[in-house]
């Protein structure tokens, strides 16, 4: 299958943008209350080991996707059962975040829109923009990112001096000792190490596509790093307008803030920048999913290209978005009690570092 090439910037902005995507309108490390800024920061230093599990497994097979590496690192009779779960685990993960995307937008300003339309309109426009090629997905990371953080730190500034923001809202620091902060930080519940930092195991089908392979290192750890630093300074922000209860409680906490701002009874109603904001990132988890998958399935199948599945996957996920759960509290239980134990830990965690000893092992024997 030929696939086209992207520069390490254009790599960076799309996998930066699918890692904060849909994560930073949650109460990321809520459950460790005050303190999730620490527990964000704590899984972050995980996650840069995982990136180094990721981007070392490209060093033993350069140029290849996971799919492409595990029959030579298991065999083909063990690899093909895992290589169609990774598929549907993508998959998977596309409707969750669709799930999410409409039930932010269809709650918030198209409250009398079906949400399948506001998820199917969504839809046609990732699936119009991947059948263009990696290299149009990397080009809107170049167009959409920066505008994307322009608003975020717009947002960010207006909370800042804004009435509402209170800094003595962060302490005590470790008032609750460090087990809310290790508990929102590590599985096995839902934690801030799988979601959002695990899910970039998506670059392991990434790494053919970056013109220069020598940088995919560099690309990696800079994705988790700035990623980590910007969720961690919104979850202050936010903690600070909102304090730790709200933040807790809230379903889309930033959200929430952003509404808040109030400057001199002037400057207020955010909305529209903030839908915006999570459209743009959305786009990247959403899309970054649905391509990954299709990789995946067109290197199983030996496909000359994966545009011609790219529509059946938008409207598979585009249905299964509204089928997955009756509501969102539902949704949101799913994630916890299913997603996080039996999905990311053994994808994202246990089989990367088992691939990576396997792997290491084949190449010192055969050295």
């Amino acid at each position: 299958m030929k696939q086209g090439k992207i520069s390490a910037l254009q790599l960076f902005y799309v996998m930066i943008g699918f890692e904060i995507g849909n994560s930073i309108i949650f109460g990321t490390a809520a459950g460790a209350k005050q303190d999730a800024w620490l527990a964000i920061l704590l899984s972050m230093l995980c996650g840069l080991i995982l990136m180094w599990i990721y981007t070392k497994l490209s060093d033993y097979y350069p140029g290849e996707t996971l799919v492409q590496m595990l029959p030579k690192i298991i065999g083909k009779f063990l690899s093909y059962p895992l290589i169609v779960i990774y598929a549907l685990y993508f998959l998977y993960l596309a409707c969750t975040a669709c799930r999410d995307f409409g039930e932010l937008i269809a709650s918030t300003i198209l409250t009398e829109t079906p949400m399948i339309l506001v998820i199917g309109i969504f839809m046609v426009l990732i699936v119009y923009c991947l059948r263009g090629g990696i290299e149009a997905f990397g080009r809107m990371g170049e167009i959409v990112f920066p505008i994307y953080v322009l608003i975020l730190v717009t947002l960010w500034i207006l909370m800042l001096v804004g009435a509402e923001f209170d800094s003595r809202r962060l302490t005590p620091v470790l008032g609750n000792g460090i087990q809310p902060v290790l508990g929102a930080a590590f599985p096995p519940v839902q934690s801030t190490l799988t979601f959002p930092f695990g899910e970039t195991v998506l670059i392991t089908m990434l790494f053919p596509v970056l013109n220069n392979k020598n940088n995919i290192k560099k690309v990696g750890m800079a994705t988790i790093l700035i990623g980590g630093i910007l969720l961690a300074v919104n979850s202050i922000i936010v903690i600070s307008v909102l304090g730790p209860d709200i933040y807790g409680k809230e379903f889309f906490p930033f959200f929430t803030a952003a509404q808040m701002v109030s400057i001199a009874d002037f400057l207020e109603r955010f909305d529209a920048l903030i839908i915006v904001m999570i459209v743009s990132g959305v786009f990247f988890k959403v899309g970054g999913w649905i391509y990954g998958s299709s990789i995946i399935i067109s290197q199983l199948f030996k496909l000359k290209s994966n545009d011609s599945i790219l529509i059946p996957l938008g409207v598979m996920v585009t249905s299964f978005s509204i089928l997955l759960a009756t509501s969102f509290i539902e949704h949101l239980e799913i994630a916890l009690n299913f997603i996080g134990p039996y999905l990311h830990i053994p994808l994202q965690l246990v089989l990367p570092i088992l691939l990576l000893g396997i792997a290491y092992t084949r190449k010192k024997f055969q050295a």
